[in-house]
């Protein structure tokens, strides 16, 4: 609840009150900045895009990217520590994978939204 006093005579206080009530608390809110902080990166978009269709080893990555092996594996350490991504290993490669359906519906509902004509 809100423990301040409103800094503005509110015009429509029940619609204010809802509005405070809706907020998460202020550790889920950093946490949901966090992850708009690693999914504001256009190599990191690329490499989320570019497993949305199929799980892909580093190489691989690399060659989609166009980018050296030690730079995907930099962004790759970003987006397994934020838990967009994870990783199987088979033998000596390793397959990186989108974490869940929500990372996939996250980046293809802010595609839409960005491709759509005003």
């Amino acid at each position: 609840m809100n423990t301040h006093e409103p800094l503005y005579e509110s015009l429509d206080q029940a619609a204010v009150e809802n509005a405070i009530e809706s907020l998460p608390c202020p550790e889920i809110l950093e946490r949901l900045a966090d992850f708009y902080k690693v999914m504001g990166d256009q190599t990191r978009l690329k490499i989320l895009i570019a497993l949305e269709k199929k799980e892909l080893c580093v190489s691989d990555l690399c060659n989609v990217i166009g980018m050296s092996r030690s730079a995907v594996s930099h962004q790759l350490k970003a987006l397994k520590a934020a838990k967009l991504i994870r990783s199987r290993k088979d033998g000596k490669a390793v397959y990186y994978f989108l974490d869940d359906e929500h990372i996939h519906s996250v980046v293809k509902v802010a595609l839409t939204h960005i491709l759509e004509e005003d």
